[in-house]
């Protein structure tokens, strides 16, 4: 919990604090008089006055503003009318509001290109394993399948697929285009639009029931005082039948076991050669569904021939590195703005929407991941941040980017009136925004 919160108050706070000297620095270079730089919301617990400017520190942080003088916001000095922000021409005005957003985008290049540098791990776009009864297997999928296209569109790698899918899932049918194991050529049909299915996809973070990875029947953990350990199982084991009833892959031992709660079974397996059976009596517990499932207390291990295969890392120059990172971005940017698109036409679930938790959540995992993959949520929070700042809708940049764009064209500002109608929208839809926002993270973390 304590690198968690750490993780994710650090992704903040330098976040928020670029942003934000993005919009002061093109301010200062405006002409443009900054009051006061503040790094999360609320009464300041640290301050410190340079110059025109007081810098400050406040306890809520989601979030940070810059206060320039502006006689909208009360009365302004004659002295420094000159230096008012709404004094300024439409295009000092645009430039200054635009500079936070851009600011997060170009960092998005950076921290992508500075952890390209360390290594690139290419997952390519191949169905290692193929859950039963899920969407994917439904959809006819089948283990070694290699993706070709979604919709018509190439993918590159594994992440490429999934969003493409996801994207897609709610518009209608979704044809993947595949080469299969045997070498021939097929296509895929994902047809679930609008049922519980495609619904409960965004509970479970984007999974339709298929994974690059490939399992076998062998044991690669057992959990201490469990009745696997218990029967004298370990790991290495090679799983081949449950009551007489042979496994021919791991998910059919899941199936089996899961539904003999408290049931006496008799499970063969292969050790150093020789075949030996154990008695195992399954443990009962309460799955998130609220049903009563059997657990013994194994995982898989992975297949390490096709982890090699499906995995291809590389260590690129500086400059390519950096190009990457370019592209990566130009990428999450178009599929975060689809992505909103998709929303407003109700072709994406609000269930795929997150908050500050479910951020927090991800900034803890990647740190224990390491280094790099932290760098890389730091990339795409700061990618999202800018597109979402971007966009018009009156409170955030991109809606003042609108206003000050319509009123340079007509020669005038738009009347009061709109554009107090403008901010309660505005205000509006950010509220119910993050409204839904909280309801997901505290759902999810609910189970």
């Amino acid at each position: 919990m304590l690198l968690t919160l750490l993780a994710f108050i650090t992704a903040i706070v330098i976040l928020v604090s670029l942003h934000e000297l993005g919009h002061y620095l093109v301010a200062r270079w405006c002409g443009v008089k900054v009051v006061r730089f503040s790094v999360g919301f609320g009464k300041p617990f640290w301050k410190k006055k340079r110059g025109d400017t007081e810098w400050c520190l406040a306890p809520i942080p989601l979030g940070g503003y810059v206060k320039m003088v502006d006689t909208r916001e009360g009365n302004v000095a004659e002295a420094d009318l000159p230096y008012a922000f709404d004094k300024q021409h439409p295009a000092k005005r645009i430039a200054i509001v635009a500079a936070g957003p851009l600011t997060n985008l170009v960092l998005a290049v950076l921290l992508y290109g500075a952890s390209f540098s360390f290594g690139v791990t290419e997952i390519r776009p191949w169905v290692g394993t193929v859950e039963p009864a899920s969407i994917a297997s439904q959809a006819g999928f089948k283990s070694g399948d290699r993706i070709q296209s979604v919709n018509g569109a190439a993918v590159k790698d594994w992440g490429d697929a999934q969003t493409a899918i996801i994207l897609q899932l709610n518009g209608g049918k979704v044809d993947v285009a595949v080469q299969t194991e045997e070498g021939g050529e097929a296509v895929r049909v994902i047809d679930v639009a609008g049922t519980p299915a495609a619904a409960a996809v965004a509970k479970h973070n984007g999974y339709i029931g298929m994974s690059p990875g490939k399992i076998t029947r062998r044991i690669g953990d057992v959990a201490p005082d469990s009745p696997a350990a218990h029967a004298g199982l370990k790991a290495g084991d090679t799983l081949l039948a449950i009551d007489g009833e042979g496994v021919a892959q791991w998910h059919d031992l899941v199936a089996k076991i899961s539904g003999s709660a408290g049931q006496k079974l008799e499970i063969t397996y292969e050790r150093d050669g020789q075949q030996h059976t154990v008695a195992v009596r399954p443990e009962s517990r309460v799955a998130a569904d609220g049903r009563i499932v059997g657990i013994i207390g194994v995982i898989p291990m992975a297949d390490p021939e096709w982890a090699r295969q499906v995995r291809h890392r590389y260590v690129p120059g500086i400059g390519e590195a950096f190009s990457l990172g370019a592209e990566k971005t130009a990428h999450y940017s178009w599929v975060t703005l689809r992505f909103f698109g998709k929303l407003v036409t109700g072709e994406a679930s609000l269930r795929y929407v997150s908050g500050p938790v479910a951020i927090a959540d991800v900034a803890g995992r990647t740190l224990r991941d390491g280094i790099q993959s932290y760098i890389e949520f730091l990339a795409f929070v700061s990618l999202s941040l800018g597109i979402m700042n971007l966009l018009p809708v009156p409170v955030l940049d991109g809606g003042h980017l609108l206003y000050y764009s319509i009123e340079w064209l007509r020669g005038r500002p738009l009347s009061e009136r709109v554009q107090e109608l403008g901010m309660r929208l505005g205000v509006f839809i950010m509220l119910t925004f993050m409204l839904v926002a909280f309801f997901n993270d505290i759902t999810r973390l609910l189970g």
